[in-house]
Order: C-alpha cells, then structure tokens, then sequence
C-alpha cells in the first residue's frame, strides 16, 4: 500500500528537518513546524486529528536518525492512553500542552520487565473522591525523568486504574537509567503515598493498558523499520567502498547473499509494520495480532540488520567513530520494550486460538527463550 501525497509530504518534511537539527534540538522544530506531537491528538484538543499510518511515517524517520525525541512516549503512548481512557476532562486539560509540544507527558507501567496489565502489583487507595495514594515501583519509563505530566497504572479494589500524578509531588521520585542504548531515554520511578488523580473509570485500566500496548508496538514496530532500512542503506553503501584483496566486498557472492538477505528482512519487516498500523488507522478487531506479529517481526529484523551492520563494517564496526554499534544498541533495547519477540509470539498464537495466552513473561525470560 503506497503512501499518499499528504504521507510522503509528511515524511519529506521530516526528513529535511532531521538533517538540519541533530538529537533533542530537533524536539522542538518538529513539534513548531510540523506538529508531530500533535498528529493523534483530535482537532478538538489543539493536535491535527491524524492516524496510525501518520504517526508510523514519523516514527520511521525517527528510527532512521535514532532520535531521541520524546515523540513514542509522549506523542503516542501518554496521549492513546488519555484517549482510551474517555475522561473527556483529562483528555481537555492535558492534551493541548502534549500536542503544541510544550509538555512531554509519560505513562509508568512496566513492573518487573513485563508490560502485561495482569502482572502489575503497585496499588491505589482513595483517600479523598477522585484522589488516591499511590506505592509502586515502575521500570522502563519512556523519558520518565524529565516528563512533565505523569500517568501510572496501579491496581485498585476494582482492579488496574490509570492516574495522573503531580511530576513534583513529594511521593514521587524519579532515577535516569543508565541503558545500553545511550539515544532512549529510561526512567525508574517510585510512587510512594503519591497522590494521584484518577483517570476514567476505576477499575478499566488494564482495557486501556491493552489498547495502549498494540498502539505502542505497531508504533515502535515503524520505528525499528526506519532504522534497519537505514543499516541496510548504510551498509550496501560501505560494501562498495570497502577493499579486500583488490576488490569491494559488495561484488563477492557470499557478501551480496547477506545483502539479500538482510533486504529481505527489511521488507518483511515493513510489510508486518504497515498492517499493523493500517489495522491500527481502522482501530480493526484484529489489531492485537497485526501488532504482536509486527513487534516480534520488526524486532528481530532490525537485530539482525544491525549485526549484519557491524560484521560488513569490520573493524570499524565496533568503534565510537561509527555509527553501527548505536544502532545494534538500539536493536537490542528496542527488542525488549513493550515486551520481548517470544511474548509478543504467545500473544498471537493466543489470538489465534492456538496456545493459552502467558502473563508476565518478563524481559530478562523473553532474552532466554528467544
């Protein structure tokens, strides 16, 4: 399915702008000038009322660059979240300032490496009609230790419910990770007696945490296309310029069966991408198995590439002054978030009838058995 002139405008602009702006600096152009934060936030709440195939046109370009804009966790997973949960004052009071770009929003939810809703354990009570205190431990926050608005999952009597907690309340603290892959920013946060504002309805939240996690993944799942389309455009390139025993690589056979079959990853990828973010634009019934087959897809697709990256570079490969080990880097952590490929499998075969789903599959076990 081919891009329309108003998509392949948007990647263009994009594009251009990525090379003009390098790292966090390109935040804030992106947002003035093209409006990405806003692309899925509905006209009615100051974004451009877009869809899935919009976002996955910047999420692609974004992954291209291995740009640190705070476009997944703000632009797409805090403002699905909002949007999913129908709290029509929530979602007019906090969007605006996530689409203009003048706050970066973050929703807490992993625990324990596992983003299945039914493995969280943090809690909720009400202490006041609408208030709750919050104590729980939440890993793997995208941009968590800078956000402006931050929403958390916790588990109440009526089960998950989803809230909103003052980024300076005093319940709260926040730690930086230290990650592998320096061009994602992950947060450890800690809720303790955190006072949060509920956000729809209690007890709806694993709903909405579910909704969410297909949104992210199909997201994600462009993002990881971007950058292993960009090894591969790398890759060839170099092939040619690099000389052993009197020749570029790029014209021994064994060489151009591994191009191959990286190009054939690459495509494969993208193919599972683009359904899961046509599925996404339908909001289709079947959109939770588009997602969980683009996830495990696009994942493994991308380690690959880049390994490929890094052996077809040599020596090269492996040092600061290339490019090849940030982009291995960003394969693997991209791997594991939202859950890792062998989850994500499990999931699907559970949509097709074919294995009982498995809950709390974590991070660490997703490494092992993948």
């Amino acid at each position: 399915m081919r891009l329309t002139q108003e998509q392949e405008a948007l990647r263009s602009a994009v594009r251009a702008l990525l090379a003009r702006h390098q790292g966090a600096a390109a935040w804030r152009p992106l947002t003035e000038q093209i409006g990405v934060a806003g692309l899925l936030v509905p006209e009615e709440y100051g974004g451009a009322g877009c869809g899935a195939r919009e976002s996955a046109v910047v999420l692609e370009e974004l992954g291209r660059t291995l740009s640190p804009a705070p476009c997944l966790g703000s632009a797409v997973v805090a403002v699905r979240a909002l949007l999913a949960s129908g709290d029509a004052a929530a979602c007019a009071r906090l969007l605006p300032g996530i689409a203009d770009g003048t706050t970066v929003a973050t929703l807490a939810w992993a625990e324990d490496g596992s983003w299945d809703p039914a493995a969280l354990r943090g809690e909720a009570t009400q202490h006041a009609e609408g208030y709750w205190r919050i104590t729980a431990a939440k890993e793997h926050v995208l941009d968590g230790s800078d956000a402006d608005v931050v929403l958390v999952a916790a588990r109440t009597r009526s089960g998950v419910s989803l809230f909103e907690v003052a980024a300076r309340d005093g319940g709260l603290s926040r730690e930086a990770l230290v990650t592998m892959d320096q061009t994602r920013s992950l947060a450890r946060l800690a809720f303790d007696g955190a006072e949060g504002r509920l956000i729809g309805t209690d007890g709806d939240g694993a709903r909405v945490l579910a909704h969410v996690l297909d949104h992210a993944c199909t997201a994600l799942a462009a993002e990881q296309v971007g950058a292993a389309e960009h090894c591969l455009e790398r890759t060839v390139a170099y092939a040619g310029q690099r000389v052993q025993f009197g020749r570029p690589i790029g014209s021994f056979q064994a060489v151009k069966h591994r191009l191959a079959d990286a190009y054939v990853l690459v495509e494969s990828a993208r193919s599972a991408a683009l359904g899961a973010a046509v599925a996404a634009a339908a909001d289709a019934p079947d959109l939770t198995r588009h997602a969980a087959a683009a996830k495990s897809a696009c994942s493994e697709a991308l380690a690959a590439v880049a390994g490929e990256m890094i052996q077809l570079h040599g020596g090269i490969g492996i040092t600061w002054e290339a490019d090849a080990h940030r982009y291995f880097k960003r394969a693997h952590g991209a791997a594991q978030l939202f859950g890792p490929p062998a989850w994500h499998r499990q999931r699907l075969l559970a949509e097709l009838g074919l294995a009982a789903p498995r809950t709390g599959l974590s991070a660490a076990e997703g490494t092992s058995r993948a």
